[in-house]
């Protein structure tokens, strides 16, 4: 998609964590904690736009307190986590604040994000997203997830608004 003015209408972004926010692996403990990387810029993306007045949500099906305390930490108040089920916390999300779907960027990666992506405005997706998920995206980041790709779509949007600089 070469056509970045889908970017400049988006006041709300809602991430789904694992294959986004961190990569596809998890090192599992010998207790069964699973530990995950996050990005650094990702964070940093984040944090700004919290702070230029954009809605950041988190909706993951992962049950980490530790990502919920990094993104609380970066500024999200939103931080739904082990969800099962991501549209009933989206139309929650949607009444609660009042939001216009047609303003919301979604990045998911895979099957469970797949029904709320079709609901919103701007669907993106990490380069390394399932084939599914690809096929109703309106951008794939050339960024794998953990490896930038919020970064990608928040920096895109709040430069087209003026909001990055």
């Amino acid at each position: 998609m070469n056509n970045f003015e889908v970017f400049s209408h988006i006041e709300c972004f809602i991430f789904d964590v694992d294959g986004v926010l961190t990569n596809s692996d998890v090192l599992v403990q010998q207790d069964g904690k699973l530990l995950r990387t996050m990005n650094i810029k990702d964070g940093y993306a984040i944090r700004h736009a919290v702070e230029k007045g954009y809605k950041v949500v988190i909706i993951s099906g992962g049950k980490s307190e530790g990502v919920r305390i990094r993104l609380q930490n970066l500024g999200v108040e939103d931080v739904y986590i082990g969800v099962r089920e991501k549209m009933d916390v989206f139309d929650q999300i949607v009444d609660q604040y009042d939001l216009d779907e047609g303003h919301i960027l979604y990045m998911g990666d895979d099957i469970p994000d797949y029904q709320v992506m079709r609901r919103v405005g701007l669907p993106c997706c990490p380069s390394d997203a399932v084939q599914e998920v690809k096929q109703i995206a309106q951008y794939i980041s050339p960024l794998a997830g953990g490896k930038g790709c919020a970064r990608d779509v928040i920096e895109k949007v709040l430069k087209l608004q003026g909001d990055w600089m």
